[in-house]
């Protein structure tokens, strides 16, 4: 079973950086393109930069752009999200998704917390 586990979330004040993880387990990582995704109290989730596995394409709405980067390290099966700049509206559980097919039949990881106070 694919298994996606977040890290590196946490408390920060407005302006500040983080860098979250997501580590995978039981895939074919280079076969599967991923996706960080957020979710904040009483909003839709969001999407908020992918990368693929083909090119290494990645992409970010206007929202995180300039801001926020994407990496992956395929020998290590994990992904990485830079956030610079953090805002107070960036609060929120923050998720990995992994897929080969599309987001809708993606595999979700468990999730973590990221807060910016203001």
């Amino acid at each position: 079973d694919v298994q996606l586990v977040e890290s590196g979330g946490g408390l920060v004040q407005a302006g500040g950086s983080l860098r979250l993880s997501c580590a995978a387990s039981g895939l074919i990582f280079g076969d599967y393109s991923i996706g960080w995704f957020r979710q904040a109290p009483g909003k839709e989730r969001e999407g908020v930069s992918c990368i693929s596995n083909s090119d290494g394409s990645t992409y970010y709405p206007d929202s995180v752009k300039a801001r926020f980067t994407i990496s992956r390290d395929n020998a290590k099966k994990t992904v990485y999200l830079q956030m610079n700049s953090l805002k107070p509206e960036d609060t929120a559980v923050y998720y990995c998704a992994a897929t080969t097919t599309g987001w809708s039949l993606a595999s979700w990881g468990q999730g973590t917390q990221v807060t910016v106070s203001s």
